[in-house]
């Protein structure tokens, strides 16, 4: 089950996040995981938020000199002033819906005659 220091962040992020459509939140491993309908694109852990990115958006965390989660580099810490614009914190999350897109993308299937 996730804390009730999650917990209790999870409604500030929902909040931040509410102009995105499908956002739901699930338990994961004592954290949160968010979803944009099927993609996974942002954990919640300690009370803090980590969105899923790539070789393209990671360089934009680092220099504002976040940590990934765990160690993992596919998931960075927001910025605390990203975290509180609730406009710019939706432009970040719609870049890691598409991260998450990308990552996942399965392969087209060859035509068959």
């Amino acid at each position: 089950m996730p804390s009730e220091k999650n917990k209790e962040f999870l409604v500030f992020v929902m909040d931040q996040l509410a102009g995105l459509r499908r956002v739901s939140a699930r338990p994961m491993f004592g954290c949160i995981g968010l979803y944009s309908g099927d993609d996974f694109f942002a954990i919640i852990d300690d009370g803090r938020l980590f969105f899923c990115t790539d070789e393209i958006t990671r360089p934009e965390y680092v220099a504002a000199g976040t940590k990934p989660f765990h160690g993992l580099r596919s998931y960075h810490e927001i910025p605390v002033d990203v975290l509180e614009d609730d406009i710019e914190l939706r432009r970040w999350a719609r870049r890691a819906v598409e991260v998450h897109r990308r990552k996942h993308k399965k392969p087209r299937r060859a035509a068959t005659s």
